[in-house]
């Protein structure tokens, strides 16, 4: 796999760092969870691939042991606020004078410098902050944010893993490694740089929610069927558009303009009626085949069903019969493999790692005496 010889150490955290490396570990990379002892489970629910280590870092043995680790390995991952690793002695710049070629990433909700740089937030408030939660939302109504999607994940893990892997490209001609700074903020910002860019042409002069492809436009929109579920339209250009109609049995030439702002209620009074006549599956059999940019919203139950998906294995089941989707992009030579056991229990590869890092089974059995670390090797097959 394309990362396969990488070790990363990864420092226990939700949601953004977890989903970035597991994106690492699909991949390739061999990617170590550092978990606290003593407690209960995992809240990682993206840990496919990782192993885990329990380390009681309210111990110094155990920052020293986490100290090794680190400095052997090719990336750390950590989700702290800032300043939280270099009260352990554990910062980067001590970490990069023990080994130079160490590549530290920094995922956290507002970077590393600024007046917000250690406050709390989620996904919403990074959002917020970006600029784009203000362009989200049905005309009239208060800004939606869509999911914890666009800050959390593409703006925060999937964001500092394209991180990771340029500072390993470079790694290769410099010999050095480097600091990553993602912050969510920017990264939600920089996913929506077309909104941005794209104000200069007129494409969001309008209020929110009154656009072309903010719901706006009656042409890019959902639909409710008669069954109550619902499709997705994207008729944009005229010849899509024509298309629509043609499968709503609509006459052009009875019909206002496709862009007559002025118009569009009534546009979507006629498509909320004419979608309202059919079932989802008529409407993808209507639609199926052209170029009407029409698909069914399609359930969490029904997408691995569908005979896209299907070919193309889109979706895949763990070993506990469990369906998520499956790595992408697909490369043609190393493609992902991610690994489909069950996550790691808390300290179940401790001893593993811990070997494989070099220590003997006598150091390992102190630490293991002291309450250094944790191993739950056993509970992991139970």
């Amino acid at each position: 796999m394309a990362l396969a010889g990488v070790r990363v150490i990864e420092l226990a955290g939700l949601a953004p760092a977890p989903f970035c490396g597991m994106i690492l570990a699909d991949f390739g990379a061999k990617v170590i969870r550092v978990d606290r002892t003593k407690v209960a489970m995992a809240m990682d629910t993206q840990a496919r691939g990782k192993q885990s280590v329990a380390i009681n870092l309210k111990t110094t043995e155990g920052v020293a042991l986490l100290r090794k680790l680190c400095v052997q390995s090719d990336v750390v991952l950590e989700p702290y606020r800032k300043g939280v690793m270099e009260k352990l002695g554990l910062g980067p710049q001590e970490l990069l004078k023990e080994n130079p070629r160490l590549i530290y990433a920094r995922l956290t909700g507002y970077g590393q410098v600024g007046s917000y740089a250690t406050a709390a937030g989620h996904d919403i408030n990074y959002l917020a902050m970006s600029g784009l939660l203000s362009r989200l939302g049905r005309s009239g109504e208060k800004p939606y944010a869509p999911l914890n999607l666009l800050a959390d994940f593409a703006g925060g893990g999937l964001t500092c893993a394209l991180g990771i892997v340029l500072a390993l490209l470079e790694r290769t001609k410099s010999g050095k490694g480097q600091i990553i700074d993602a912050s969510m903020v920017e990264g939600a910002a920089y996913v929506g740089s077309f909104v941005w860019k794209s104000r200069s042409i007129g494409m969001w002069d309008r209020s929110r929610g009154e656009n072309m492809l903010d719901s706006g436009a009656p042409f890019y929109d959902t639909y409710q069927t008669s069954d109550g579920k619902h499709m997705a339209v994207g008729a944009i250009e005229p010849q899509f558009y024509r298309q629509l109609l043609k499968g709503l049995q609509l006459d052009a030439e009875e019909l206002p303009p496709q862009m007559s702002f002025s118009d569009w209620p009534e546009l979507r009074r006629m498509f909320t009626e004419r979608f309202a006549s059919k079932t989802q599956a008529d409407w993808s059999r209507i639609f199926d085949g052209t170029d009407a940019c029409v698909t069914p919203v399609l359930s969490f139950d029904q997408v691995s069903s569908h005979p896209h998906n299907q070919e193309r294995a889109s979706f895949m089941k763990d070993s506990n019969g469990e369906e998520s989707p499956r790595p992408a992009p697909v490369l043609s030579r190393t493609p992902a493999e991610p690994c489909l056991t069950s996550d790691p229990v808390i300290g179940e590869h401790t001893v593993k790692v811990l070997e494989e890092y070099g220590f003997t089974s006598s150091e390992i059995n102190q630490m293991l005496a002291a309450g250094v670390v944790e191993c739950n090797a056993a509970k992991a097959k139970l």
